[in-house]
This record gives C-alpha cells, structure tokens and sequence, in this order.
C-alpha cells in the first residue's frame, strides 16, 4: 500500500480489472513531467502544453507529483484533457486548483472505460495514498469514517478513518465526524464503557495485584460513576461483558432505541428543574437520533439483494466494447466482469460471487466502502436504474448479465 510521502512509482493494480474477462485491459499509467524549471511560470506553460499534446479526452483518473516526486493530489474526470487543463485558466490561481497547480511538477493519468469507474479508482486511490492535498484542509463533514466497538478486552465505541478489521462491530462510512465523535462520547457513558487509552491495563476483580496498594480511580467518569472502570480490580468482568452486550444489540438494532430513553429522561429532569442536565439530555437525544438513523440507512442497504449494473464503455480503445457489468453487494461494488464475456467465463464469475465463494481475496471489494459512491451516484443519474437489475439466483443472474449489456443507450458518464 502507497503513501503520499514515499517516491511515486505507479497508482497499483486496479482490483476491479482482476477477473480473466477484464485483465487484458487493466489500466495503465501515463506521465508527463516539466523539464523548464525555472520558474514557477514556465513549469506551468511546460505542463500546460504537454497536457494538450498527450493527455486523452477520455474518463479517467489523474494524479499530481511534487518537486520530490510525491502524489500530492489525486482527482477524477469523464474528460482528461478538459479537467486538467482547467487547472492552468487564469479564474483558478487563487482557488483550489491554483493550489494544487502550485505544487506540480509532473502529471499522471489512467484513462477508464466510463465516468463511473474513474469515481471508483479515484476512491480507491484516496483512500490507499491519502494524498495531502486531498485530505488536509477537507472539512470533517466531508471526511469519511466509521462507527465501532472493539478494542477488547474490554470493549468500547470508537471512531476510525478506515474500516476496522479488528473490532467486533464496524458500520459505516458516515459523514459528520464531528457528530459521529459526539455520539461515541454519549454511547460510551450510556453503556457505561471506558472511554481511555487501550494502554492502560484492564484489571477486572479476578486478576488479582502482586503488592497490596490502595486504589484510587483511574478518571473522573470511574469516580462519578458513569465508567463501570475496568482499569479497578473491584470491577467484575461479568458486569462489563453484560454492558458489551447490550452495546452489540444496539448497534444491531436488536434493542430499543437509546434516543427514547435519553428524551425521557429530559423530561424528568425538567421536571425536577434540573435545567442544564436537560439541556445536554436533549443535545445527547438529538445526535444518537441522528446516528441512530445512520444505522438503520446502513442496515437496509446492507440488506439489499445482490444485483448487477451495466455500463456502457465511453473511455478510449481498449476497454470491453459493450461494456462492464459490476456485481454489487449490500449496496456496495464488489466485482466486475467484462459484459461480452463467453458463457463459461460468465458463469464461472457469476456462481463464485452468487455464492460468496473467495470473498476475503483482495480481488474482491468490500462493498460497505463504496456504498456512498453508489447511493450519490444513481440520486445523481436516476435514468440509469434501468442498467441495475437485483438478482435471486445464479439462473437469474445468468440470464440478466446477457439481457443488460443489449441496451446501447449512454448512460450519461
């Protein structure tokens, strides 16, 4: 995996041009670089003219090195050559891409076969490189990240920019980590769950200390008592294996809804004329309502049949004519197979990903990081639902993967 601050070499393979059916046609990258250097003006005019000269009006995504051969910025287009080009108009020297202009010293690019593919590589891109000037500056609704419980063993909410193979429950992506990191602070002190650093140690009552010393409280919460503190050797872990659980069934909506109870308990603290206490129970109601529809949004995306989605090829030569079928999961694009793939190739896709054979192989996508790019996308191009068809069967999928790819509509990338 790239970072932003190594030497660039390439983007990476692109795991959605890994079946048989699309490996002939992976990507490739292109580069130009400024030899002119000096000044910032003649680089630029440098850029400019090699831009014109060798970069395609095709879709596809493209990537900024600094003076130290770093990717600075990633970004996408239906039109290559337009965007970049774009970025040397006179209007953009103090905006955004004037910035972005400032730090260039070479260009990258990869063309792909349709807009909805550039959107796909570009994600996977930012999130593999975190390019700086794609990430620093980027307000914290923009960013996004994910809800978790984990870090055991003794467990509690947290936020992370990436999904979290090791905690116990992962749901997102959201977007409002500001939100999402207030709502952690009130899941945790609901369900009585630390909220500290996982160095320090958890005692719990059966690990019993070598030297007898009197204990004092680890935190604040330990001594209000809104912690069950595991960090104390009075704390039975049964009791806080029980909060865990409780925490699990919300987040699986198996419990009722936290928002409810907090509202409740505002209007009782009214009622006792504890005005502040109810001011911050109505604050702490309103956001876990907010997360609390998050989840549900989640839940039923994830729920979603597997279905397929052609599109149709409008990048450069060498991409599949009738374009590429994605085989998408909970919402989220999990595969791609080529649309004119020969019946065997097609079947033998179909029935590996129908029955969730080899799923934990890099080749395939986990659906949940691109179930945001997918929902925007089609609220963006209602038109193209037609091209997405849900599928119960490998029968039926084997026949809708022959029905789609026979519309040679644009599909508007």
């Amino acid at each position: 995996m790239g970072k932003w601050t190594e030497s660039f070499t390439d983007f990476g393979p692109d795991v959605l041009f890994s079946d048989p059916t699309l490996r002939s046609c992976m990507p490739t990258l292109a580069r130009i670089d400024a030899c002119d250097l000096k000044s910032t003006g003649s680089i630029q005019k440098e850029l400019k003219a090699l831009v014109q000269q060798y970069v395609p009006y095709s879709p596809g995504v493209y990537g900024i090195l600094d003076p130290l051969n770093r990717l600075v910025y990633v970004g996408k287009s239906k039109a290559l050559r337009a965007r970049l080009l774009s970025y040397f108009l006179p209007g953009s020297k103090d905006e955004k891409a004037g910035q972005i202009l400032k730090h260039a010293r070479g260009i990258v690019w990869e063309t792909q076969p349709s807009e909805f593919a550039a959107l796909l590589r570009e994600q996977s891109l930012i999130r593999t490189w975190q390019p700086t000037l794609n990430v620093v500056g980027m307000p914290n609704r923009s960013q996004p990240a994910f809800l978790n419980l984990g870090r055991g063993p003794a467990e509690s909410f947290y936020v992370s920019r990436q999904w979290d193979t090791r905690a116990s429950i992962c749901r997102g992506p959201f977007y409002g980590t500001t939100k999402l990191f207030r709502a952690v602070e009130v899941l945790n002190r609901h369900f009585m769950l630390r909220d500290c650093s996982t160095k320090i140690p958890m005692l719990f009552s059966n690990q019993l200390p070598l030297f007898e010393l009197p204990e004092r409280a680890g935190c604040l919460r330990a001594e209000l008592g809104t912690c069950i503190a595991p960090c104390l050797t009075d704390s039975l872990r049964a009791d806080y294996q029980a909060q865990e659980k409780l925490a699990r069934n919300w987040m699986e909506g198996q419990s009722a809804s936290i928002h409810v109870e907090l509202a409740e308990q505002m209007k009782k603290a009214i009622e006792r004329t504890q005005f502040e206490r109810a001011a911050r129970l109505q604050q702490d109601a309103s956001i876990i309502k907010w997360l609390h529809g998050k989840l549900k949004q989640l839940q039923k995306a994830s729920c979603t049949p597997p279905s397929l989605y052609w599109v149709e090829t409008t990048g450069g030569s060498g991409f599949p004519k009738q374009g590429i079928l994605y085989l998408m999961r909970s919402g989220g694009v999990q595969y791609a197979i080529a649309a004119k793939a020969t019946t065997k190739a097609r079947q033998d896709a179909l029935e590996k990903w129908i029955h969730a054979q080899n799923e934990v192989e890099l080749k395939y996508c986990r659906p949940h990081e691109s179930l945001g790019l997918v929902a925007t996308w089609f609220q963006k191009n209602p038109s193209l639902r037609k091209h997405h068809l849900p599928v119960k069967s490998l029968g039926d999928a084997l026949e809708k993967s022959i029905r789609l790819p026979t519309s040679t509509q644009n599909n508007g990338a």
